[in-house]
């Protein structure tokens, strides 16, 4: 019996199903960026990259991505979706380059009937005239089966008529789409099975949208049903709720089913960040396998059984991504949690110091403070009451700032024993405070390092009397580092986080 992986083709579809997504349009550039570390990259196996006819740019874009692929013999791999136009769409992607049309067809007999107006057989005619003139011109062809979830439940003798005039008409992949995400697995199952049954000669994509949060388990449904190509997105992007997660499907397509897939995982969240960074849609920091708190630990007690046996890790591993694991800090925090951080950091304490830095950190997390590991060497400092990190004081700070003015600011500090005046301008008190500092860091041949991200916020269910909390990151010589600083007035705690970087390279260059 052969017991090799069945192999699952994953069809990326964020260039177009993606672009969907409300507010997100992707430039030409970004686009080839994206195609190419797809296939590259991550190396999955198609990528659906725009619709035909949409715009000049959607033209440049294509074409630009056609160019290259055929360049490494990828060209096969690009996929255009096109119309029920006869020559116009075929024209356009022949014009790109293109060497494939995903043609969208009607896969319920309510679309079929009341968008186009026609009957089954209307319809399957000009199917058929234009995938006769895209065969003719050298595309290979796949259909769309628009709405075929909704098609399929409220009159399957349509999507049977449907099929048994288009199954030997030369299209390759016949794609089911769950258009308005409302299939359950049961169901998914239940009608690909019926669909692989009857046509046992042709090949079926499935495409799913995430509309009940069911998107990843209906890919696992249609699996099982026979189908071996599926369609996802990064990020989930798609229209509505999205499509089907790149990342979860792949993880437990291989996981949970024993697939084989052609996708390299240690790309996933680089490609993510890529994502996120053009489309400008965050990802929430719970989303399995690339938000940034899934493989952080919070309850002490997993801290504990991990640094005792690895009693909480899973097969799910953040090492198979690119990533590594971390313990957070607060007020769920045990003596392990800290011992976690302490080792990451390098840093040694005695029994006793280590339950007077444990209680600082539950104290901090009871008042819903963001503790990060790079926090830690601060609250060591102050409960330690060490000098090391204190090597610059501000004494004092005065801001003035006006509408349409700019901002000044005058401070006070003590750099090494040794008091400093300095005044600053710019845009914004805390603009003017850097000014100021790097003015009179230049005595020690220090400039504070490049701001990468500035976050503002206040407690969850704060009032307008409720402490701020700015966190900034900082890039070190290529490593990112984050600091704290919390204030009622949200400049001065900026300026608490600019201090906490400055004194903490200042102690690292004096060690």
């Amino acid at each position: 019996m052969d017991k090799t992986p069945r192999h699952i083709q994953l069809m990326d579809t964020t260039l177009r199903d993606g672009e969907q997504t409300q507010g997100v349009s992707f430039s030409p550039d970004e686009k080839v960026n994206l195609a190419r570390a797809l296939l590259q990259q991550l190396k999955v196996d198609r990528i659906e990259v725009a619709s035909a006819r949409v715009s000049h740019g959607e033209m440049e874009a294509v074409s630009n991505i056609n160019q290259w692929a055929q360049q490494q013999g990828l060209g096969d791999r690009i996929e255009v979706l096109g119309f029920v136009d006869h020559k116009k769409s075929v024209d356009w992607i022949l014009q790109t380059g293109g060497q494939v049309i995903n043609l969208l067809t009607k896969g319920s007999e309510k679309h079929c009937r009341e968008q186009l107006g026609k009957t089954l057989d209307q319809h399957v005619a000009e199917i058929l005239q234009t995938v006769d003139y895209a065969l003719e011109q050298g595309l290979q062809v796949n259909a769309y089966l628009e709405d075929w979830s909704n098609g399929y439940r409220n009159s399957r003798d349509y999507v049977y008529a449907m099929m048994n005039q288009l199954k030997h008409c030369g299209i390759r992949h016949f794609m089911l789409p769950d258009t308005l995400g409302v299939m359950s697995p049961d169901e998914v199952f239940d009608s690909i099975s019926d669909m692989a049954a009857r046509y046992p000669q042709q090949q079926f994509d499935f495409h799913p949208h995430n509309d009940y949060g069911l998107a990843t388990a209906n890919v696992m449904a249609a699996v099982r049903a026979g189908v071996n190509s599926v369609h996802c997105t990064v990020n989930c992007l798609g229209e509505r709720a999205g499509n089907a997660s790149l990342a979860e499907v792949s993880v437990v397509l291989r996981d949970k089913l024993g697939m084989d897939l052609s996708i390299d995982e240690s790309y996933i969240v680089q490609l993510s960040t890529m994502v996120e960074s053009f489309s400008g849609k965050r990802v929430p920091a719970n989303a399995p396998i690339v938000g940034a708190d899934v493989f952080t630990q919070t309850a002490g007690i997993h801290a504990d059984g991990d640094q005792k046996g690895d009693l909480y890790k899973t097969r799910l591993s953040p090492e198979r991504f690119s990533r590594t694991r971390s313990y957070a800090l607060g007020k769920m925090s045990g003596k392990a949690s800290l011992l976690q951080n302490l080792e990451a950091l390098g840093l040694n304490l005695s029994e006793e110091n280590q339950q007077k830095v444990l209680a600082r950190v539950v104290k901090l997390g009871d008042s819903k403070e963001l503790i990060t590991t790079d926090d830690l060497p601060f609250i060591i400092a102050e409960v330690l009451e060490s000098k090391n990190y204190h090597h610059i004081k501000l004494l004092d700070c005065t801001v003035t700032s006006g509408l349409d003015v700019k901002s000044t600011v005058s401070i006070r500090v003590d750099l090494d024993g040794d008091i400093q005046h300095a005044v600053g301008s710019g845009n914004g008190g805390f603009d003017a405070f850097i000014y100021a500092m790097n003015e009179v860091m230049a005595a020690k041949n220090y400039v504070l390092p490049t701001l990468v991200d500035y976050a503002v916020r206040i407690p969850k269910g704060g009032h307008t009397d409720a402490l701020t909390e700015c966190v900034i990151t900082w890039d070190c010589n290529g490593q990112d580092i984050k600091t704290r600083g919390v204030h009622s007035n949200q400049v001065f705690a900026g300026i608490l986080a600019a201090l906490r970087i400055v004194n903490l390279q200042l102690h690292e260059r004096a060690s």
